[in-house]
């Protein structure tokens, strides 16, 4: 990327709109101040779910202002058919008050989880009607993922990717260019794995500073995600305001340079070998 403004925004193809690249889930313990401060601070990117009640309030307050202005992404659940769809999604639309959503996300989408014609058609509908405006999916499976980005019909894809995580780069980016859907992704602290001390990972120093210093900042993490063009919105799911405040810091650091891709990747390499195990 070019800029420092490169980095911290971009436009979202399929759905159309500029975004700042870093969007907030509400399902860690932000509420709905927090939400103000993010706004003010620039976020416009907001993924709700049913469960997400402390942000209702000021996900609602923030895109009233100027809804166009803002992403509504809804993560609706995996079991769901298409008349709990319906009703998941409109229920949405009640609580934020406003009359659509920018992206139905089909939730947790993995190697055995059905898509069916009646799922897709059940979309489609509320795509017509207004109230939803693009189809996408959180998917782990990267290979699956990968088929799904060059076939359809998903028109954004909510993907693991981290310094731990990287198999998007061979599995998913690749098949990007056929169909150019949104991605967004999450997990980029690799659930605290790689800002909490792990004892026996060993790094030369950090690229121009005298010492190494394991385990990443929450920064750097974040920063690693989004010096990947092919990432359009990383998500962050803070606890509390001084996680968010860190987090967003990210932002204003800008893109890694290549030796420091390097050792970011590197480190995130040996903390997979360690910690082999994932909560999802």
């Amino acid at each position: 990327m070019s800029s420092t403004r490169d980095f911290t925004h971009c436009h979202l193809p399929q759905i159309d709109k500029r975004v700042f690249r870093m969007g907030l889930a509400g399902n860690y313990g932000a509420d709905s101040d927090d939400v103000r401060y993010a706004a003010d601070r620039g976020v416009n990117y907001w993924l709700y779910g049913a469960s997400f009640g402390k942000v209702v309030e000021g996900i609602s307050e923030v895109i009233a202002r100027d809804r166009e202005a803002h992403v509504v992404s809804y993560l609706g659940s995996l079991t769901a058919f298409g008349g709990q769809i319906r009703r998941g999604v409109e229920k949405t639309l009640r609580k934020l008050k406003t009359d659509y959503v920018d992206l139905y996300q089909l939730g947790w989408l993995g190697k055995t989880s059905r898509l069916t014609p009646g799922i897709v058609d059940a979309v489609q509908k509320l795509k017509d009607e207004g109230k939803v405006r693009t189809f996408g999916c959180s998917i782990h499976d990267r290979q699956r993922a990968g088929r799904l980005a060059a076939e359809g019909p998903m028109e954004a894809l909510m993907i693991r990717y981290s310094a731990k995580h990287p198999g998007a780069e061979q599995d998913i980016f690749p098949h990007l260019g056929a169909r150019d859907p949104a991605v967004i992704a999450y997990t980029a602290l690799a659930w605290g794995q790689l800002i909490k001390p792990v004892k026996g990972i060993e790094m030369p120093p950090f690229p121009g500073q005298a010492a190494g210093v394991p385990p990443l900042s929450p920064a750097l993490a974040y920063r690693f995600v989004l010096s990947n063009p092919h990432v359009h919105v990383v998500l962050t799911g803070p606890k509390n305001r001084e996680q968010l405040t860190a987090n967003l810091s990210a932002m204003d650091a800008g893109p890694l340079a290549e030796d420091e891709l390097a050792w970011v990747r590197e480190y995130g390499r040996k903390i997979k070998a360690v910690k082999k195990r994932d909560f999802v």
